[in-house]
């Protein structure tokens, strides 16, 4: 009787087992921004360790990362191009969009600096001299918040580099960095994944603290109404963690090399 009993037990628990593990995992698509300037090493384990809920993380553009929960393949996204995220939620595929926190973009290059922008505040009269120089420019072209954002800036300025000189790299903005070192190339990028690979490229701050290149980040849990199978419930959680002052006080002490990346914008 006794083995009986145990061998039920066993079987109870192993066939409960594939749903406990996923009410006790996430999975968030998020920008690279968020995981190449390590905030997410710092924020994740924070969370996990206060609610038993595993964070699988898939790090890409914007575009990807909300199309991932269009598809219901990531139960909430955190990403940085506020026209995208309003569609997303307009168009009934993600529910309680919050604030979590800003930063910004800066345009960096060759320390030498061939088209002369370094010191400008206007971004738009920066890249007209990129583009008038014959210098070249690397584009993220991956549909991502920052290569949103600089393809509205080409548009503004109205201008952009001709031929070879603009180079779409379809990469992930560690990724670009690299090839703007390697290629003596200007680009677009945020600060935080600027301050991570900055000692690696040696790429130089040129253009910096116009308000049109204020970023800001914001967290979407996917619709379950639209994808029943998603972790809504864990995926509230983590939104409820990241926008209390625990979490944004965690976002505003992450500092690398004694740098503030990130600025708080979420706490009710």
């Amino acid at each position: 009787m006794k083995r009986r009993n145990l061998l039920a037990v066993l079987l109870c628990a192993t066939l409960a087992s594939p749903l406990a593990l996923a009410q006790n995992a996430i999975r968030l698509s998020t920008t690279t921004s968020t995981e190449n300037s390590g905030l997410l090493a710092v924020l994740l384990p924070a969370f996990e360790a206060k609610t038993g809920i595993k964070v699988n993380v898939i790090s890409v553009g914007t575009g990807k990362a909300l199309e991932l929960g269009k598809n219901g393949d990531v139960d909430v996204t955190l990403v940085h191009a506020r026209p995208l995220e309003d569609k997303f939620v307009l168009d009934g595929w993600g529910i309680e969009r919050r604030d979590v926190m800003y930063n910004d973009f800066i345009v960096v290059g060759p320390e030498r600096d061939p088209a002369g922008i370094k010191g400008n505040k206007d971004v738009l009269a920066a890249f007209g001299k990129i583009a008038a120089s014959g210098t070249r420019f690397i584009s993220r072209g991956d549909n991502s918040g920052t290569d949103l954002m600089e393809k509205g800036y080409w548009q503004a300025a109205g201008t952009r580099p001709a031929g070879t000189n603009y180079v779409s790299a379809g990469l992930g903005m560690g990724e670009v960095l690299n090839m703007a070192a390697e290629m003596r190339a200007y680009t677009l990028t945020d600060r935080a994944t600027y301050g991570a690979y900055k000692a690696k490229t040696g790429l130089a701050i040129l253009v910096e603290g116009d308000k049109r290149m204020f970023n800001p980040y914001g967290i979407i849990a996917v619709n379950p109404a639209k994808h029943p199978g998603v972790n809504y419930k864990g995926a509230k959680q983590l939104i409820e963690w990241i926008t209390s002052p625990e979490g944004q006080a965690r976002i505003a002490a992450f500092k690398p090399a004694g740098e503030q990346l990130f600025f708080p914008s979420g706490s009710r």
